[in-house]
This record gives structure tokens, sequence and C-alpha cells, in this order.
């Protein structure tokens, strides 16, 4: 991918790349599934997953309307027709009864502020026997992408996390997300590697507009005095640089596949 024709609007798809064929040969969706895709942005899981439910359908909830219209377009151009989207926050959203035979949510789960009640309403959501597979990241410290941002833009006082930095990473910990979905009511829950890297953009440059522009990134700057913010683009930069590698500029990462089912 050129410079020219790296998009920014879907910056995330492009950014999971490698992690997208582990997550849809883990959904394995079949012709005749119902699926519901949870925090489906611009829509790219949800259109793959419809293609392949094509005796089916796919439904993509979101809590962004601008993400949302922009996978209407997707879709339309692409002339899928067993598709749908829906914004609402899947915490609350009122999803039909034992509707869908299968639940995917591909980096979209680790934002509510009550997990056990959001699994439990989207377990409403599920026939019996159905599954549930989420992409999630795992700690921190396994995951450059954070800590050579963190590194580069926080200054001293700002070397802790918030809760707010930590979000991403709320289902890290196998053991606490177990008893939440067990909480929630569901079951055969597993845990999955994945080892891949994250694609930041197809150069330095382009990485760099386009990570000023996340809110990591803003959140930990605005933390800092003029003086202070200007000196850590320069190091975000030079940053970006060395992790440019001719075919992108890429950082390690860590997630897990969770899968579990619905009783």
């Amino acid at each position: 991918m050129s410079a020219a024709s790296f998009d920014h609007t879907d910056f995330y798809d492009a950014e999971l790349r490698w992690y997208n064929p582990h997550f849809r040969a883990a959904a394995a969706v079949r012709p005749a599934d119902h699926v519901l895709d949870v925090g489906c942005g611009t829509g790219q899981t949800t259109r793959e997953a419809a293609r392949a439910a094509f005796n089916g359908s796919a439904v993509g909830v979101d809590i962004s309307a601008a993400m949302l219209e922009r996978a209407r377009r997707l879709s339309d151009a692409e002339g899928t027709r067993n598709i749908t989207y829906e914004v609402g926050d899947a915490q609350s959203h009122p999803f039909p009864a034992a509707r869908f035979e299968l639940c995917i949510s591909r980096f979209g789960t680790m934002f509510f502020t009550d997990a056990v009640a959001a699994f439990a309403n989207i377990g409403r959501a599920l026939r019996p026997d159905a599954r549930l597979v989420l992409l999630v990241w795992q700690h921190p410290e396994r995951n450059e992408w954070f800590t050579a941002s963190r590194r580069v833009l926080a200054d001293s006082g700002t070397s802790t996390p918030s809760e707010r930095d930590l979000e991403p990473f709320s289902l890290a910990d196998p053991s606490d997300t177990q008893r939440i979905l067990t909480a929630a009511g569901l079951d055969e829950i597993d845990f999955t590697d994945v080892h891949e890297p994250v694609y930041y953009g197809p150069d330095a440059a382009t990485a760099y507009e386009t990570l000023l522009r996340l809110r990591h990134a803003r959140d930990l700057l605005d933390r800092l005095d003029a003086t202070a913010a200007e000196s850590a683009r320069h190091r975000l930069r030079a940053t970006l640089d060395a992790h440019d590698t001719g075919s992108g500029v890429l950082f390690d990462s860590r997630a897990w596949i969770i899968t579990a089912r619905h009783p």
C-alpha cells in the first residue's frame, strides 16, 4: 500500500491486516449462520461474515454513527445484501432474543463499563450452543505499539498509565476474562495466543500523521506543555523512522483469540 493510497478512515483495517486471517479462521462462519459483529467499526469483519454466511446474515453494531456510515457505503459498493448495521452500545442494545448462532468482535469488547452485564446482554441474543469469538489485546508490556508510544510521548510526570490509557487491555488477563465470561453465562472458554505485527502506514511520514490522530497519542501529548510536546513529537518521528521496514511501519504486538459457547 502506497502513501497516496493509504486511507486514514480505514486505518484500523490496515493496522490489523496480519491479525484478520487468524480471526477469520477462528470465526469459521458457516453458510447459514446469523452473525452478530460487536464493535464492527467500518464493517470489514461484518462484510467478511456476510459473504461467508451467504444463506444467513450479518449484523454489525457500533457506537460510532460515522464509522457505520462508512461501513454502509462499503457494503453497498460490494453489493452485499445480507448485511445490516445498527448504532448502539452492546452493553445495553436491545438485541432480538436468541437470534444469532455466532457473535464475533475484533477488538470491540474492551471498553464496556460493566463487562459482565455487556456479555450477558450479548448472550441473550445468542441461540443455544452459539459461539462467541473475540480478538483482544494481551497485556500492555506485550504490545510494542503501546509501550513505544508511551516511552516517546510521555514525560516523567505521566509515566504511569491512567485508567483511560489501559482501557484497550481490559480483557488481557485470561483469569479475569474467564471470570467475566463465566459470570455472564458463557462456558467452554478458551484462549489462543496470536503474535503478529501491527501496521501503522506505508512509511514513517504517513505513520506519523496517522498516529497523531489516534486517541492514545493525543491524550499523552495533551498532558505536556508546548516545549515538551514538541520534543515528544520529534522522538515519535525518530521511533517511526526506526520501525520503517521498507514494506511499512511495523510494531510488535500480541493478542488473544477468545472462544466461548452459550449453553
